[in-house]
């Protein structure tokens, strides 16, 4: 008897091929942006095909959240328990740039899971800090090393978040030095900024169009743009539902609308703390200054911005995305002249790896805005930029 010819051309691995195309479309395009059809087509297969594999798009996000921690996971078990700091950095850093394409997911996306799997996925996660927490406190016996051993790993991750064109182990290279870096850096130590930070003031909602906005993007933040309703913004500002309409025809109106606030904050907070500084080192640690000040005075809107920017149409991202390069211009041309030993990439890099330092030490910190915390996040950022 003939065996089932579609059976015998199936890859024996093609539920693993289904994570990964999975996981690069969720990262790309966000959870509820993608679609089974989409994920089916990255495969090569029809998306019945697909649902033979997993029941619904939830299962199959869930197993894709899970895939980046679980290898973090092995690869840290295969590294000798007396291991230095170096080999547990690069035992992370050589999974994290393989899962590139789909390991952003588990930084915001990762909200959308039901409590327990969430719950199951920082428990892993908690592992990995843990562990090198260990080898950051045994090999530099500084004060906060849960801190610093957190931000190293945001320095890591910041890989998943961007698409900076680099050789795999051009970016291992630098990323691990980079980590190595932050995992070693006091807290404590001051560096020297030129000035004061200076902020741009948030504008008072005088508008009703304000208000809305003002109330969205705390729901945004902790709920996610997807769950919340039009019905619950207009509850938060003291609107029926269909007044909202008058003001932003739809709910994406209103997170291009918290987009574009964010960015024009943070243009407007570098033109203010730049103005008249001409030493480019001073000027990258008064960037590392403002970025910090600025992610912890608006961590709602900045999360909101970083979290959906990727689940918006491409028309209306594009404004975004050309803010946000021009931010990052700003930095590497700054970088570049502190240490000019840098190419082009390898300092796009470090800029992303600056901005995942701030992420996973500001949320290590619950965001609890003291100067203290201001200070020890923007040193660490300046060690990984390398320039203590």
């Amino acid at each position: 008897m003939n065996a089932d010819p579609i059976a015998a051309t199936r890859p024996r691995n093609r539920r693993r091929l289904i994570v990964e195309a999975a996981g690069r479309v969720f990262s790309e395009r966000g959870y509820h942006a993608a679609s089974m059809e989409e994920i089916a087509a990255g495969v090569g297969i029809s998306a019945a095909a697909l649902y033979r594999h997993f029941p619904n798009k939830y299962a199959l996000f869930a197993e894709c959240a899970n895939v980046m921690v679980d290898r973090l996971v092995a690869a840290l078990d295969d590294v000798p328990p007396e291991a230095d700091l170096t080999a547990v950095l690069g035992a992370v850093t050589q999974v994290t740039v393989a899962q590139r394409a789909s390991g952003g997911l588990y930084r915001w996306e990762a909200r959308y899971l039901d409590r327990e799997d969430r719950r199951l996925l920082w428990a892993k996660f908690a592992r990995v800090v843990g562990r090198v927490t260990e080898a950051v406190r045994r090999e530099s016996p500084l004060p906060d090393a849960q801190l610093r051993a957190a931000a190293a790993l945001g320095a890591i991750g910041s890989i998943t978040m961007h698409h900076v064109s680099i050789a795999q182990r051009r970016v291992e290279d630098v990323l691990s030095a980079c980590a190595l870096r932050v995992a070693t850096t006091d807290p404590a130590t001051s560096v020297g900024g030129p000035r004061p930070v200076e902020l741009p003031v948030q504008p008072v909602p005088r508008t009703r169009r304000a208000e809305i906005l003002a109330a969205a993007v705390p729901l945004f933040a902790r709920d996610g743009f997807v769950k919340v309703t039009n019905g619950q913004i207009a509850e938060a500002v003291g609107l029926t539902t269909s007044a909202i309409y008058r003001h932003y025809p739809t709910k994406v109106d209103i997170l291009v609308a918290a987009c574009l606030q964010a960015a024009g904050l943070l243009a407007q907070a570098v033109d203010q703390n730049l103005d008249e500084v001409t030493d480019p080192h001073d000027a990258v640690v008064a960037l590392a200054a403002t970025y910090v000040a600025y992610s912890f005075e608006h961590t709602e809107l900045t999360s909101v911005a970083e979290a959906e920017v990727a689940g918006l149409p491409a028309d209306l991202r594009q404004p975004l995305i050309l803010a946000q390069r021009e931010h990052i211009a700003v930095w590497e041309q700054q970088l570049r002249l502190a240490r000019p030993e840098l190419d082009a990439r390898q300092a796009r890099v470090l800029v992303h790896a600056g901005f995942g330092v701030v992420v996973e030490a500001g949320r290590r910190l619950h965001w609890q805005d003291t100067r203290e915390h201001r200070d020890a996040v923007t040193a660490l950022v300046v060690g990984a930029l390398g320039l203590q």
